[in-house]
C-alpha cells in the first residue's frame, strides 16, 4: 500500500534530534510558556520575515484569536462581516462565526481553487471589515489584487496559512507576512507538523500581538490580573521544541514536495483526470496534490484496488454542512463542483520515486 501520507516516515528523518529536544524539555522541568516557546517564536518570525510570531494551541485558535483581538481593540464588532472563500475547510469559517461575526462566502477560481479576487468587491457591504484568504492546498492566493481591494475599502486581511508553511513569492515574501495577520496550523499532517496539535499567529501589529498574547493566556499578561475574557490556548514547550527541529529543514522538505508535484504534472496524461495548475515558482508548496474527476468515487475505488491510498479534501462544502443551516440556501456552483470531483493523491517529502512512477502509470491506465 502506498499511503496518502507517511507521517512515521517523515518523523523518522528527525528521530535523534527529536529525542534530544524531548529530553531537553523533560530535564528542564518547565513545560508551559518557557524558553523553548520563545525560541521557536523567534525562529518562526525570522523565517516568515515578520515582527511577531505567537504560539497557540492549534490553527483554528490562531484565526479565532486574531478576530477576537480585533474585537477587543474596537476594530471589529458583533455582526460585522468577513469575506471568506466558499471553497475551504470549515475551520476558516468557524473562526468567524465563533466571534459572532458573519462569514460572507465568495467563489474560488476553478484553476487555482483559491478565492477569486475578481469576485470579492461585489461581496463588500457597509458591514465588511476583513478579507480572509485561504492559501488552499499550499498555493498562495493572488494577494496583490486582494491587498489592493483591502486598501481601497480599509479592510483587514487575515491569511489562513494552515496549509502553506514556507510558500513564497518571487520577491521573497512568505505566507504569513502578506496581510495584517495570519494563522498557522501545525497539525501533524501539515508541511510543518507537530507531534500533536499546535498553531501560531504572525503579525507586524504591536497592539494586535499584545492583545493576542493576553487572550491566549486567560486574558492575562500578569498572573492573576485579567485584562480580557480570554481563553487557554498555549503552545506548550514540548511541541515548540519539536517544531524547532523540523523548521530548520522545511524549505528542503517543500523542495521535495515540488519535485513530486512536477513529476505528477508532467507524467499524468489522462483526459478523464484534471491535474492542478503548477502555480508560480515557490508560490505552491504542495501540501496537497489535488486532481479532479467527474467519476471521483470510481477513480478512488480503482486506486484503492491498486494499492494507492487517497483522501478527499473536502467532500462537503461549508455551506452544505449541517452546522451552517443558515447558509444551505446559497448556491456556489464552482465550489460544489470542486467538492464533488476532487481527490488528493499521495504527497509527502518521503514519497519514493518508484512510488510516484507507479501512481502515474496507474492513473494513465484508468
Amino acid at each position: 500500500m502506498i499511503y496518502f501520507l507517511d507521517i512515521k516516515g517523515i518523523n523518522a528523518q528527525y528521530r535523534e534530534e527529536l529525542r534530544v529536544a524531548f529530553d531537553r524539555v523533560l530535564d528542564s522541568g518547565w513545560l508551559i510558556m518557557g524558553s523553548e516557546l520563545k525560541s521557536f517564536e523567534e525562529e518562526f518570525a525570522a523565517f516568515c520575515g515578520v515582527k511577531h510570531a505567537i504560539g497557540v494551541a492549534n490553527g483554528l485558535d490562531a484565526l479565532t484569536l486574531i478576530i477576537k483581538a480585533y474585537k477587543e481593540l474596537g476594530i471589529f464588532a458583533d455582526g460585522d462581516e468577513i469575506i471568506v472563500p466558499a471553497n475551504t475547510y470549515i475551520a476558516s469559517i468557524l473562526s468567524v462565526s465563533a466571534n459572532d461575526l458573519t462569514p460572507v462566502l465568495v467563489e474560488p477560481d476553478i484553476l487555482s481553487y483559491n478565492i477569486d479576487p475578481r469576485l470579492i468587491e461585489a461581496a463588500i457591504t457597509p458591514r465588511t471589515r476583513a478579507i480572509l484568504p485561504v492559501h488552499l492546498y499550499g498555493r498562495l492566493c493572488d494577494m496583490e489584487p486582494i491587498m489592493a481591494i483591502a486598501g481601497k475599502y480599509n479592510l483587514k486581511v487575515i491569511e489562513d496559512c494552515a496549509q502553506s508553511q514556507g510558500a513564497q513569492l518571487s520577491d521573497g515574501r512568505r505566507a504569513g507576512q502578506l496581510g495584517d495577520a495570519a494563522g498557522f496550523s501545525f497539525y501533524p499532517g501539515k508541511n510543518l507538523g507537530a507531534l500533536g496539535d499546535a498553531g501560531l499567529v504572525t503579525t507586524g501589529d504591536d497592539a494586535l500581538a499584545g492583545c493576542i498574547r493576553a487572550l491566549l493566556n486567560y486574558g492575562s499578561h500578569v498572573k492573576y490580573r485579567n485584562l480580557y475574557k480570554g481563553v487557554n490556548s498555549r503552545l506548550d514547550e514540548l511541541q515548540a521544541a519539536l517544531l524547532s527541529v523540523k523548521l530548520k529543514n522545511l524549505d528542503e522538505q517543500n523542495k521535495r514536495r515540488k519535485a513530486v508535484a512536477r513529476r505528477y504534472i508532467e507524467g499524468i496524461k489522462n483526459p478523464k483526470i484534471v491535474i492542478p495548475e503548477p502555480g508560480g515558482e515557490g508560490t505552491h508548496v504542495w501540501h496537497l496534490f489535488v486532481i479532479r474527476s467527474e467519476d471521483r468515487d470510481g477513480l478512488q475505488e480503482y486506486l484503492k484496488a491498486k494499492g494507492i491510498q487517497t483522501v478527499i479534501h473536502y467532500p462537503i462544502p461549508p455551506h452544505r454542512q449541517e452546522a451552517y443551516r443558515e447558509l444551505q440556501g446559497l448556491i456556489f456552483p464552482i465550489s460544489e463542483q470542486i467538492h464533488r470531483e476532487v481527490l488528493s493523491l499521495p504527497m509527502s517529502p518521503v514519497l519514493k520515486d518508484e512510488e510516484v512512477s507507479y501512481i502515474i502509470d496507474v492513473l494513465n491506465n484508468y
